[in-house]
């Protein structure tokens, strides 16, 4: 118990003095690219949140594209800041490339967190452990009637299978390939017999 509390204090340590460092950078770009006062705190804030609002979206298994698209998003603004502050910038002299990034950011983020709270969620997967229900229970009897059209295709899926193979289709092949429940495949193949 406490080899593993020691690992999460280590971690926790970790992550919290990379935070700092990370905010810290945010906020002296920000300031420097002409962002003074709260503005400059503001940035870092909201280029952390971003990650975090992206982050739980790639975690939730939803959205994967837009989680992917705002998480790199926000990463390239983090990363950006702390290279850009590493002296390979003059704070002194900041592009004007550099200051509209820094200036569009709060549409960028605004955007981007906006949809990654309001976009639909999609349903949830179904656990691997529980039966897949059918989508459209075969309820009627097993001497039913095969819809024409339905069985016009199961008779060109048939003949093709057959041209191809030398060999009738059985009924496991035919279901598979219509993708129809059993007894609806067994009363196709009882048809096209």
């Amino acid at each position: 118990m406490r080899h593993h509390l020691a690992k999460i204090d280590a971690v926790l340590i970790q992550a919290v003095i990379a935070g700092a460092l990370s905010f810290a950078h945010l906020h002296d770009l920000a300031e420097a690219a002409g962002q003074g006062g709260w503005k400059a705190w503001a940035y870092p804030i909201s280029v952390d949140l971003l990650l975090v609002a992206a982050w739980r979206r790639l975690r939730s298994g939803h959205s994967a594209a837009s989680g992917w698209c705002w998480f790199l998003t926000a990463l390239a603004a983090s990363l950006g800041a702390n290279i850009a502050t590493a002296g390979l910038l003059d704070l002194s002299d900041v592009p004007d490339w550099l200051r509209i990034l820094v200036a569009g950011w709060p549409a960028i983020a605004f955007l981007g967190g906006t949809l990654l709270a309001h976009q639909p969620k999609a349903a949830q997967p179904i656990a691997e452990s529980e039966p897949e229900p059918d989508p459209e229970p075969d309820v009627q009897p097993s001497s039913a009637a095969v819809p024409a059209a339905l069985l016009d295709h199961a008779r060109k899926v048939a003949t093709a299978h057959q041209d191809r193979t030398g060999q009738p289709i059985d009924g496991a092949t035919l279901r598979a390939r219509l993708g129809v429940p059993q007894p609806l495949a067994d009363r196709i193949t009882a048809q096209l017999t």
